[in-house]
């Protein structure tokens, strides 16, 4: 298994992303006050090895990584997600392109 960061920086970055979630109000969620809860209730303790608290802290660290991966989703969902029909020229800039224009004039390019 990987090494896991620590439960402190778990914290901080679940509190993170429910910031970016819910906005500055996220102080009163039920999600904040149940991420705080479970961290306060499995605080390293003064056995040796505490099985229960690397499984929390596995699990926290799981849930770190859905948070952040459906905010990034969703941010690629909104700049990628069609918008209609796009123009030849609008697909090509998108994707980093541009479309070549014909020499001699013609009257039907742009």
């Amino acid at each position: 298994m990987a090494a896991l960061s620590s439960p402190l920086r778990v914290c901080r970055g679940i509190l993170k992303e429910l910031r970016a979630i819910q906005g500055p109000s996220y102080k009163q969620s039920l999600a904040y006050n149940y991420v705080m809860d479970q961290f306060r209730k499995n605080e390293v303790t003064g056995e040796r090895y505490c099985r229960a608290q690397q499984e929390a802290l596995h699990a926290s660290h799981t849930y770190l990584c859905l948070l952040t991966s459906t905010r990034s989703h969703l941010v690629l969902h909104n700049l990628y997600h069609g918008k209609g029909e796009r123009s030849p020229e609008e697909v090509a800039s998108l994707v980093g392109l541009r479309l070549p224009t014909q020499p001699g004039g013609k009257g039907w390019e742009k």
